[in-house]
């Protein structure tokens, strides 16, 4: 399990979509968010079940915003307990997958059109900058830096999109299949995980509303797929 620095009376914070919170925030939404990036980047494996006093140590934080995390993580289906002051990601079933891809397939398209629509000069420049670094993530086979950069990717679109309850519906998926990834990564590697992330880019900056959407659907029916043929291997 790979190790998250950082006190938690760090003034600037990096929150899952990658932005710096510029105020202080209280510990237990501190330690919320560095769990729940643990859980959402693989840094904790589906099915490994790990203690509670071992996430203590690790996060170098009480027992008290630990267990509020694991609280508000439970319910989300990031974790599930196993008894004994233990937690785990829970593993991926067929029908769980299957799912998932039936959300996604409408959620992200829509909030791709939505987010073309809204998108300025700097937030299609934003997507790019970040498609040139998921791409160097990948010639590097950085695992950790794909996932994050993946997923910062979707994120910036639906920010555009300005559909929060869209976008948080979205964003419960990704806590479910996001961990998995780390899977498939470790299966096929980077170099065999294609993206329609360009063209994506390429549609917003055309303001281009449904080849955009187009784009993002593809894109994320390739990644589920290979998400499924890993775990139905």
């Amino acid at each position: 399990m790979n190790g998250v620095t950082g006190n938690v009376t760090e003034i600037a914070q990096i929150d899952t979509g990658g932005r710096t919170a510029q105020a202080n925030l209280p510990a237990h939404e501190v330690v919320y968010r560095k769990l729940r990036a643990m859980v959402l980047f693989g840094d904790l494996s589906p099915g490994q079940a790990v203690t509670i006093q071992g996430l203590v140590d690790q996060l170098g934080v009480g027992m008290t915003p630990v267990r509020e995390a694991i609280r508000r993580l439970v319910p989300q289906g990031a974790l599930e307990s196993r008894g004994n002051r233990r937690v785990s990601v829970p593993l991926l079933e067929a029908s769980s997958i299957a799912q998932i891809i039936i959300a996604r397939q409408w959620l992200d398209p829509h909030l791709a059109l939505k987010a073309c629509e809204r998108a300025s000069d700097e937030d299609v420049a934003d997507l790019a900058a970040l498609d040139e670094r998921l791409d160097r993530a990948i010639e590097d086979g950085d695992h950790r830096a794909y996932l994050e950069l993946n997923y910062r990717f979707h994120r910036r679109i639906y920010d555009m999109a300005d559909a929060p309850i869209l976008a948080e519906m979205a964003e419960g998926l990704w806590l479910r299949f996001g961990p998995s990834m780390r899977v498939v990564c470790g299966r096929v590697g980077t170099q065999n995980l294609p993206d329609r992330h360009k063209d994506t880019v390429e549609a917003m900056r055309a303001r281009d509303a449904e080849a955009a959407a187009r784009a993002i659907r593809e894109d994320v029916l390739q990644g589920m797929e290979q998400l499924r043929a890993a775990f139905d291997g």
